[in-house]
């Protein structure tokens, strides 16, 4: 091809060459840092067993893609609903049952969310549809400021006000005609008679300054929660920048493409410090602080539970937590009880490996939901049990094989019940071989074939889920 650059031209071409040389070498350089941590104790990994190190090196390579998708197509100007976790990309002790999904907002400009639900008479308190496609169990949306959980790195991330809400709906509250047609407005102010789904982006001063600028949300995030994972169907979103709309960004450049380079370089970074250092730090799974003395994620046993904040990672602000770890010889197994009062919208048990990433839950039943487990008629008390082999009981969770991982409940509120009506929960040490004593006579065993034809539901059921076409 001829060259028509000008001189003033093939100078900054040489420029710009040498700029995005260095930003790349900079993100190079980030995610070998990032690296180091797989295998370096100071950086709180977990023990170095063959499994954990292989694990190690894919649970970067998740925070890879996440940094990829972050750094180069998160336009606020031009949105679009991108997954934050998904099977390419677990971290943070997530949910096997939810899609948790994102997109990067301008609090200052308007944004219209569309979606379709099926059958959603569950989310109104109504008995849910006995057949037929539904909706998920549970639908949210939730708008903040500041970057990502975990981008910086560092601790002082959980410092109170570093991140502020700005408002929150989810099925219950969401106005949806009877088609289940969803549409909710994002803006800083809202129209003049305007009646339907809102969530504002603007907030005011902080009152630690009151003479400061407005704070404005630059994030909207949710969770599609499922239960029957045979029925349920996920929620198609768009988000609509309505003051652009028919516009485009400006075409590429040297200077955003350094930018961004940067930026993911140091998203996969600060993610993969960040979250070891969390679980050392906040959960003290190695022990290694006075946590009331005891582990806050105790050893075969579990914390009280908790609201959603800073203790326990963040999370959905209507969500109670409760965790723990396990470790598991080849003959042992964790029996489990807890009991709620009240009807959540949602509740669900996972475990988790020492990286925080979720097994496999699509060949594996590393995880229950409250439709999927067997409980009692009429009872409010939940029963599981953990171990490495298949006792047949209904309420199984398989390790995958791990002897060490951890444990986590979630109940879902649509606004949370005084503290003493939180669920309670606890757990026992005792031989594989006594599983079944543990249950009452009416938990269901499976036969090897009922187990495969649920490990197929599941099979299918995560496949659409994460479909990409």
């Amino acid at each position: 091809m001829i060259d028509h650059r000008t001189p003033e031209e093939m100078v900054q071409s040489e420029q710009d060459r040498k700029n995005l040389r260095e930003a790349w070498d900079y993100m190079i350089d980030q995610v070998q840092a990032a690296r180091d941590v797989i295998d370096d104790p100071k950086c709180f990994s977990p023990t170095q067993t063959s499994r954990n190190l292989a694990e190690g090196y894919r649970y970067l390579s998740g925070y890879i893609h996440h940094g990829v998708e972050r750094a180069f197509h998160c336009d606020p100007s031009f949105p679009a609903f991108r997954n934050g976790l998904s099977t390419f990309n677990k971290a943070t002790i997530e949910n096997a049952d939810a899609i948790y999904f994102y997109a990067q907002i301008d609090g200052r400009q308007r944004y219209l969310i569309k979606g379709k639900a099926e059958d959603f008479r569950h989310w109104k308190g109504e008995e849910r549809a006995e057949e037929g496609k539904k909706a998920p169990q549970y639908l949210i949306f939730e708008t903040c400021d500041g970057p990502m959980s975990g981008d910086s790195g560092k601790m002082s991330e959980l410092v109170p006000g570093f991140r502020t809400g700005f408002g929150r709906l989810d099925g219950t509250d969401l106005e949806i005609n009877e088609d289940g047609d969803i549409e909710l407005l994002l803006a800083p102010e809202k129209p003049e008679g305007f009646t339907g789904n809102f969530i504002c982006t603007k907030k005011g001063p902080r009152r630690d300054n009151p003479n400061g600028d407005d704070r404005y949300a630059t994030f909207v995030s949710g969770r599609q929660l499922f239960y029957d994972w045979e029925n349920e169907e996920t929620i198609p979103l768009s988000i609509t920048p309505l003051d652009n709309l028919g516009g485009h960004p400006d075409p590429y450049n040297p200077q955003r493409a350094v930018s961004e380079l940067r930026k993911m370089g140091d998203v996969i970074n600060g993610q993969m410090h960040f979250w070891l250092e969390f679980y050392d730090k906040v959960l003290n799974v190695f022990d290694n602080y006075d946590h009331e003395s005891q582990y806050f994620m105790p050893v075969n046993e579990y914390n009280q539970p908790n609201a959603a904040s800073t203790d326990t990672g963040g999370g959905m602000s209507t969500n109670i937590y409760a965790g723990g770890l396990f470790d598991l010889e080849e003959d042992q197994a964790l029996y489990i009880e807890a009991e709620f009062q009240g009807d959540p919208q949602y509740t669900s048990f996972h475990l988790g490996t020492p990286w925080g990433e979720s097994p496999d839950y699509a060949n594996s039943q590393s995880s229950l939901n409250l439709l999927q487990m067997y409980m009692t008629p009429g009872s409010k008390v939940q029963r599981w049990v953990v171990s490495h082999k298949d006792p047949g009981v209904k309420n199984w969770l398989s390790t995958t094989g791990l002897r060490q991982g951890y444990l986590s409940h979630r109940w879902a509120y649509s606004e949370l019940p005084p503290k003493d009506s939180w669920p309670t929960i606890s757990a026992k040490l005792i031989k594989f071989d006594e599983i079944r004593d543990q249950f009452p006579e009416d938990m269901p065993i499976l036969t090897s074939e009922e187990r495969a034809q649920d490990i197929a539901v599941r099979q299918e059921h995560v496949q659409k889920r994460y479909r990409v076409f």
